[in-house]
C-alpha cells in the first residue's frame, strides 16, 4: 500500500490523472471504506486517486458511497460492464428474460446511475469497464452508454488490437481510455533497450496506433 501511495503521489507531481485500478465492490458500509480511502481528499489536500474501478454486480449500494464521492469532489468511476477475461462470459453474457444479455442490463444502470453527472463538456463522471477483446461489445456498450467513458483493457497481452476499439471513440476523443500494462511493462523482455526506454517506445507505439484507429 506503501508503494502504491508513492506512485500515485508521483504521478500527480508530473500532471498526470490517477486511475486506480482496484476493482472495488462490497456492501454499503465496506464501499464507504473504500470510496473514503481512495477518492476522499487525503491530509495534502487530494485524494490518492481521481478516479477508481469498482465491480456493480452487488447492486446500488455497493456503488452510492463511490457516486457520492463523484457528486462531492468531481472523481471518477468506472465500473466493469463486460470484462476482458475469458471466464466473464459465465455470468455477464447470461441471458435475461427478454433475451439480452445481463450485461446490458449493468449497462443500462452505469447509465442511469452516470446521467445526473454529466459535465458541461457532455460526459459523466461515471464510466464503464470494457474489454477490448470483445470488439462488439464495445460497439454495444457505445450505444447504450452514449455519454460515459469506456475504459478499455486487454490491448496487448490479452491480444486485442487498436482496431478493436475504435468504435468507443464515435463521440469523440476524450470518450474512451485505452490500456495496456504487460505489454508495456515488460516490452524489455524483447530488445535490448533499457526497461524505462523500451516500455516508453511501447507505449508510444500503442497510443499512435489506437489513435490512427480511432481517427482522432
Amino acid at each position: 500500500m506503501r508503494a502504491l501511495e508513492d506512485v500515485c503521489a508521483h504521478a500527480r507531481s508530473v500532471g498526470l490523472l490517477v486511475v486506480l485500478d482496484a476493482k472495488r465492490g462490497d456492501i454499503g458500509s465496506t464501499a464507504r471504506g473504500y470510496a473514503e480511502a481512495y477518492l476522499e481528499p487525503r491530509e495534502g489536500g487530494v485524494p490518492l486517486a481521481d478516479a477508481i474501478t469498482a465491480s456493480p454486480y452487488l447492486g446500488h449500494d455497493s456503488v452510492e458511497p463511490f457516486l457520492a464521492a463523484c457528486r462531492r469532489h468531481g472523481s471518477g468511476l468506472f465500473l466493469l460492464v463486460r470484462t476482458s477475461n475469458a471466464g466473464a462470459a459465465d455470468i455477464q453474457d447470461a441471458a435475461l428474460s427478454d433475451g439480452r444479455p445481463l450485461w446490458q442490463h449493468v449497462a443500462d444502470l452505469v447509465r442511469e446511475w452516470g446521467d445526473p453527472l454529466v459535465g458541461e463538456q457532455g460526459m459523466s463522471s461515471v464510466g464503464a469497464v470494457v474489454g477490448a477483446t470483445h470488439p462488439r461489445a464495445v460497439s454495444e456498450a457505445r450505444k447504450l452508454l452514449p455519454r460515459s467513458p469506456l475504459l478499455l483493457p486487454g490491448v496487448g497481452a490479452q491480444s486485442a488490437t487498436p482496431a478493436d476499439v475504435a468504435r468507443a471513440f464515435t463521440t469523440g476523443a476524450a470518450s474512451a481510455l485505452v490500456t495496456a500494462s504487460r505489454s508495456v511493462i515488460y516490452a524489455y523482455r524483447d530488445t535490448e533497450l533499457d526497461w524505462r526506454e523500451a516500455a516508453a517506445q511501447e507505449a508510444h507505439r500503442l497510443q499512435r496506433a489506437v489513435w490512427a484507429a480511432s481517427g482522432w
